[in-house]
């Protein structure tokens, strides 16, 4: 960590002059839609990100896959205008639009220049509210949605990530494909295509960050016109569910010469009090480029070319996961190894050093996410959905420093569980069985 940290100060020290000044205002129109804004006039193009909590874990039972396939249709065609036309049309304001589907929220990410402003925000519109959901653009983008299938049942990846999910969220979205499968997503049709934007895009669980060439004024008004027309609320989220994991190794066959594991355990909510602390751990076990799982399994024994872990906080659970991929001989020393990682975070703690030098790396390396005004409403969007304050971009760094040997080592002992710590390997490995 150390290494990369002192090539990242120079380069950093560029920045942090734009960082500090990132200042977010609070717009509230007058139909009640709230977004954060930061203004930014010294380029005439701004970022517009619009995200509505819910996202797949709302479709139907029997329908999995609709809200997927309703966000991959909205931009072929609107109102009077076919899948053509409408593309067309963006294209000669220069406008970008992008239309995203996830577990947990359906996003909306427009590009557009100050001069075309109206033009494009007009034409978002028409995608917003008057989607055409032809059939012949819903029967294109299935048969896109299905070859994507096709190949998932086919990678290691997507194999080992859909076992380990089916098996710790039984019975709730997060443990189901949100693509859907080949039968959920043959049967849907023009009118699920519908219903489903009617589900998952609702005012009341929109959250707006806009930062770019544009006044908070503008802001206000430009929202009510592009949103105001949506229902006011949705269905029910689903409820809260706890991770099952208990600790086993199981082995999925699939033929290939490596081995792809998935393996996780329960991890933190990000309002928890103890998330940045546990940030830090994670940075020091498995996040960082000079991590102990880099440095036990991949550079001291060469079981591997990546390994990685990560906090995982779902609207609705939350997980500490990491992956790795390695030869079928040498996946059960590599698993080995991880585990005995585990525990000796637990056992033996963190060293002074090792917080130092994370700290170093995360404070160097948060300027580097405000690179431009998509990336910086992109973030103020996950800001406000973590329930964060709009100081936390100033504060963040202020809150690692702030964490002491003494708290990361308490939190450490509490968060990892060596003993649930669960395993999914896809491959031939040798000397695990399956279960």
């Amino acid at each position: 960590m150390k290494r990369f940290a002192i090539a990242l100060i120079a380069y950093v020290a560029f920045l942090l002059p734009a960082f500090a000044a990132v200042e977010v205002q609070e717009v509230e129109t007058p139909g009640g839609i709230k977004a954060w804004l930061v203004e930014e006039h010294s380029i005439p193009f701004t970022a517009l990100e619009i995200r509505f909590r819910g996202g797949t874990s709302l479709d139907r039972e029997g329908k999995r896959g609709e809200i997927t396939l309703m966000m991959a249709t909205l931009e072929e065609g609107a109102g009077d205008m076919d899948a053509q036309d409408f593309a067309a049309a963006r294209d000669a304001l220069a406008a970008s639009f992008d239309f995203d589907a996830r577990m947990d929220s359906v996003s909306i990410s427009a590009r557009f220049l100050s001069e075309n402003r109206d033009e494009a925000l007009a034409l978002l519109r028409k995608a917003i509210m008057e989607p055409r959901f032809d059939q012949t653009a819903v029967d294109r983008v299935r048969g896109q949605v299905q070859s994507i299938l096709r190949s998932q049942a086919n990678d290691p990846q997507d194999i080992a990530s859909t076992s380990f999910y089916s098996a710790v969220f039984p019975g709730h979205p997060y443990g189901t494909n949100d693509t859907g499968t080949p039968e959920s997503v043959a049967g849907l049709t023009r009118e699920d295509m519908i219903e489903a934007k009617a589900r998952a895009m609702v005012r009341d669980r929109a959250y707006v960050g806009a930062v770019g060439d544009i006044t908070a004024e503008e802001l206000s008004s430009l929202l009510d016109d592009l949103l105001g027309g949506l229902p006011e609320t949705g269905p029910d989220l689903p409820e809260r569910v706890e991770p099952e994991l208990s600790g086993e190794v199981t082995v999925v066959p699939f033929a290939t010469p490596q081995s792809v594991v998935l393996f996780g355990q329960k991890g933190l909510t990000r309002d928890h009090p103890d998330f940045i602390p546990a940030y830090i751990a994670n940075e020091i076990l498995g996040g960082g480029p000079d991590s102990r799982l880099m440095s036990e399994v991949r550079e001291k024994r060469g079981l591997t070319y990546g390994i990685g872990s990560y906090l995982v906080p779902f609207d609705h659970s939350e997980l500490l996961l990491g992956q790795f991929s390695s030869g079928n001989a040498s996946v059960a020393q590599a698993i080995e190894v991880v585990k005995a990682e585990w525990r000796k975070i637990v056992e033996e703690g963190i060293s002074e050093e090792e917080l130092a030098d994370a700290k170093t790396y995360l404070t160097g390396a948060y300027p580097l996410r405000f690179d431009g005004n998509g990336p910086i409403a992109s973030i103020l969007v996950d800001m406000q959905m973590d329930g964060l304050s709009r100081d936390y971009i100033a504060e963040r760094n202020d809150m690692v420093n702030a964490v002491t040997l003494e708290e990361i080592n308490r939190v450490a002992r509490e968060l990892y569980d060596p003993d649930r710590l669960s395993f999914v390997v896809v491959g031939q490995p040798e000397g695990l069985g399956t279960n």
